[in-house]
């Protein structure tokens, strides 16, 4: 059996070819590795694909043994800090069972390298998405993620090139990008930039029949914007707003949009383990060194 573990912004997701669950960051500071019997026995676990925040100090698919400070540069930065990641990962790592840790996208990812203007790209778990993606729509797709923040990657050929972060462009319903009125609260010492980017989504500045269709602008917005490098990929959603907001990029794209589910990325991850576990020694682009 193979599992893929999903650290999202407000919930960790653990899916199996057999099946799947949530338990919020909350509550994922109590858990333990036994856990994971309710997709299937633990002595029938072959490998687990673990991703952890913005794992940002590593670009290969390793053993989850081999990274160092949990993935990270730094817990500092842009996120909401809880907790109950930490604990999955700990829990998962010492708990001896077979398992893999997915790297994010940032500046030694094997990525075009213009995106490396930027230190970070994607976090790990959005590397599960576009897997997934990849099942369905091939080897030419753009999916933006839309839920608590907006993070939009693309695929051409059969690579990851390069993705859009949250602090970058689109707001998600919690999370975006710094404005100038944030900036300025920054600088006055009103609040830390990440308190900043913590609020700086569309539940925090717009009235809420507004906030739909803005979500949507924006995803559509960032879906065209990486279309300049791949003018013929697919368009897709991914994330618990993506059905919301899928007739709207509709109508500003022109075109069907593929919608996923909120399970996108935990399935993409088992299915990263199940093919790790195979002898696949890349996954779109990412070398896999296990």
């Amino acid at each position: 059996m193979f599992i893929g573990i999903d650290h999202g912004t407000t919930g960790i997701r653990f899916a199996s070819p057999e099946g799947a669950f949530r338990i919020s960051r909350e509550e994922a500071r109590g858990f333990d590795a036994g856990m994971l019997s309710r997709l299937c026995p633990l002595d029938h676990i072959r490998l687990i694909a673990v991703t952890y925040s913005m794992g940002d100090n590593f670009s290969e698919i390793l053993p989850i043994r081999a990274v160092t400070n949990r993935g990270l540069v730094s817990r500092e930065g842009a996120g909401k800090h809880i907790g109950g990641g930490t604990r999955v990962f700990d829990a998962v790592l010492g708990s001896g069972l077979p398992a893999i840790a997915v790297p994010g996208l940032h500046r030694a990812s094997p990525t075009d390298p213009r995106f490396r203007v930027y230190s970070h790209q994607a976090s790990p778990e959005k590397v599960g998405i576009a897997y997934e993606v990849h099942q369905t729509l091939g080897d030419d797709f753009v999916v933006a993620d839309v839920s608590s923040n907006t993070v939009t990657v693309l695929v051409s050929g059969g690579r990851i090139t390069g993705a859009i972060d949250a602090c970058i462009f689109a707001p998600g319903l919690l999370q975006g990008a710094l404005d100038v009125d944030a900036i300025r609260k920054v600088d006055r010492g009103e609040l830390s930039a990440n308190d900043a980017f913590q609020h700086a989504g569309v539940e925090y500045h717009l009235p809420e029949p507004e906030r739909v269709p803005a979500l949507a602008l924006h995803a559509a917005m960032e879906i065209a914007a990486l279309r300049v490098l791949a003018p013929g990929a697919k368009a897709a959603l991914a994330g618990t707003l993506g059905p919301q907001v899928a007739p709207e990029v509709e109508r500003l794209l022109g075109e069907p949009v593929t919608v996923f589910d909120e399970w996108c990325a935990s399935r993409g991850l088992w299915k990263i383990a199940r093919d790790v576990s195979a002898g696949k020694k890349e996954i779109l682009g990412i070398r896999v060194r296990v």
